[in-house]
């Protein structure tokens, strides 16, 4: 319960003078956090708004699928077609908003900002800064409780990427018709394969699976999905940081392709 007087300041709190009695270096873990987070934003800040080079035929990035406006269709990338032809800005500011609001709102990457960015509180035993506490009980922090909506919408991208990852089986500019694989296949496949164990491991999919059930054994079938997800959820933390590196890798190889900077290497 949010309360004026819960901070590390508050009646109710030990009076002890020292911010921690911890003495191992607890800072490591929020520094590094801070440090890889603020990278991949300034990163993938730079490359929503560039509106450019996300296309090096068969490797669609990630940050631009599906890409629905007019430049998709001048680069070659329109698979859904273009209902946002009219759009005269970058095309992955139409679509970021949902695997971005589902990362936001992830109970994992809550716990990793709030203690990176806010300090709130920057690790266990450790007192936070903040004279007042109040959770997520007001604007904007209250919005983190439609993270179960964006999980449905991450599902909807997280297929979107699959066919993406097929695509990149087919032939690039310049090559018979067929299947082929290249490097970049190979990176589009991991990282669909890390977007669905970060999407199927999330917590409101294990509730989603079983949730509100009293007799699992009414349910074998839900009770069977449950588990798998509960397996998942296990290494949730690990699947959120795996997929994060995944997709900016992937984005800059296709960049570097898209730029013809380097050549991708064709396996078959």
């Amino acid at each position: 319960m949010a309360s004026t007087d819960s901070g590390v300041t508050g009646p109710a709190r030990a009076r002890i003078p020292d911010k921690t009695l911890r003495g191992d270096r607890w800072w490591l873990y929020p520094l590094a956090t801070f440090v890889v987070f603020s990278g991949f934003v300034v990163f993938a800040t730079w490359r929503a708004f560039q509106g450019d080079n996300f296309y090096s035929e068969p490797y669609l990035s990630p940050f631009y699928s599906p890409c629905l406006t007019d430049a998709c269709r001048t680069a070659g990338a329109a698979d859904f077609g273009t209902p946002f032809g009219w759009w005269s800005l970058s095309p992955a500011l139409l679509i970021l908003i949902f695997p971005l609001g589902f990362r936001m709102s992830c109970y994992y990457y809550r716990k990793a900002y709030y203690r990176a960015f806010w300090l709130s509180p920057p690790a266990c035993a450790v007192a936070e800064p903040h004279q007042a506490y109040t959770g997520e009980t007001r604007f904007p922090l209250i919005l983190q409780n439609i993270h179960r909506y964006f999980w449905y919408a991450a599902v909807v991208v997280a297929l979107i990427l699959t066919w993406d990852a097929l695509l990149a089986f087919g032939p690039a500019e310049g090559e018979s018709d067929g299947i082929h694989m290249g490097l970049g296949t190979v990176l589009m496949v991991a990282n669909v394969v890390l977007i669905w164990l970060y999407t199927l491991s999330c917590h409101s999919c294990r509730h989603i699976t079983g949730g509100r059930l009293r007799h699992f054994s009414k349910h074998p079938v839900r009770y069977k999905m449950w588990t798998f997800v509960s397996r998942l959820n296990a290494n949730h933390a690990a699947y959120a940081w795996y997929s994060l590196f995944s997709v900016a890798v992937v984005d800059f190889y296709i960049y570097l392709l898209a730029t013809n900077a380097i050549d991708d290497p064709r396996f078959f």
